[in-house]
């Protein structure tokens, strides 16, 4: 405990038992540092479930008043039931993140060299039966502003669709609990593509917008579900900094053409839907702008993260940069269901 030279054997020394217990705190540092270690792990420890439940309480205002707030002074029509239609399609989006981030991690996991043979928990199931039941929410919602029987709302284009993705959703479950769970790839391609069918009823070239959906959807929920198997996958890795840096940089060299993808179907979507003379006056627009906001954050959380993880061998720092992207990227999948909500800024455009 003590931190001076050790004594001289000439030198007259007191007996131990006259040694007042207090010296060692006054003397040596070692009981101060491991105090002040202790205090500080602690504190880490709580931080992060506060961030997370800051950061789910907001989410959750957002997606209950995001809508409202978007069109006060707009002059729009009120959509019915906005902000509960917009929870339940957060859901939904978060549960094809999750489901296809499960399927595309372990692809990038198999060739990593020395990695351990453990694997994080699978919450594919329970993503899958969660957007399955917010499906069935969107049913019973449209039923009620309809005016409809469940059975009459399934007849309806949107009914029908959403009846579509709540079983696809229910058999990609049912694939991911099964030995091959590869299989569910089929169920959740038809909710995608009946998802992107659903997002766009306009007249002007509905198909077109369908396929920049399916492009845009698919890139989204393999950027976020990935990141956040891989995010799990090292955490469980901690005690492997090589083989979890090695992981982080397979998933950082897909992201980049994800990111493309998605940088260019969203640039296409905004121009064919979005007219320039409603950008700041329509919901649609507002809404626009907060999600290449949250995009811009993203862009420099994920290039900061990158950066690190080439400068450094120990990959913690770079796992905390990219922890603080997945909360933002899960702002952008709510902020994309309030997008999906509003209504089209078209019928206030000025131009003919």
């Amino acid at each position: 405990m003590f931190s001076g030279p050790p004594a001289d054997p000439a030198t007259p020394t007191m007996p131990t038992s006259s040694v007042p217990s207090a010296v060692p705190l006054v003397g040596g540092t070692g009981g101060i540092s491991e105090g002040a270690s202790a205090a500080a792990s602690a504190s880490r420890s709580w931080t992060a479930p506060l961030l997370l439940g800051a950061a789910g309480v907001l989410a959750l205002l957002i997606a209950l008043f995001g809508p409202g707030l978007m069109a006060r002074g707009t002059g729009e029509l009120r959509i019915p039931g906005a902000g509960l239609t917009t929870v339940l399609r957060t859901v939904l989006f978060a549960a094809l993140a999750l489901h296809l981030g499960e399927l595309l991690a372990p692809q990038l996991i198999r060739p990593v060299r020395g990695r351990p043979r453990t694997a994080v928990r699978s919450w594919a199931v329970l993503a899958s039966l969660a957007g399955a039941a917010a499906a069935a929410g969107q049913i019973v919602r449209l039923a009620a502003v309809s005016d409809l029987g469940i059975t009459e709302t399934y007849g309806t284009r949107e009914g029908g669709l959403l009846l579509l993705i709540a079983n696809g959703l229910v058999v990609a479950a049912l694939c991911a609990a099964s030995r091959r769970p590869a299989l569910a790839l089929a169920p959740l391609a038809v909710v995608i593509g009946a998802e992107a069918l659903r997002a766009h009823p306009e007249a002007y070239s509905p198909e077109f917008g369908a396929a920049l959906t399916v492009v845009h959807l698919t890139a989204a929920s393999l950027w976020t579900g990935g990141l956040l198997y891989v995010l799990r996958t090292m955490w469980l890795w901690r005690g492997s900094p090589v083989a979890a840096r090695a992981l982080l940089g397979r998933y950082a060299r897909l992201a980049i053409w994800l990111y493309v993808a998605l940088a260019a179907t969203g640039t296409a979507s905004a121009l064919r839907r979005l007219p320039l003379d409603v950008v700041f006056t329509s919901a649609y627009g507002r809404t626009l702008l907060l999600k290449l906001a949250l995009m811009a954050v993203v862009s420099v959380l994920a290039l900061a993260a990158r950066r690190r993880m080439l400068r450094d061998t120990d990959p913690s720092v770079a796992h905390r940069l990219a922890r603080r992207e997945q909360v933002v990227l899960g702002l952008v999948v709510v902020v994309s269901a309030v997008l999906s909500v509003v209504p089209d800024p078209h019928w206030i455009s000025l131009r003919p």
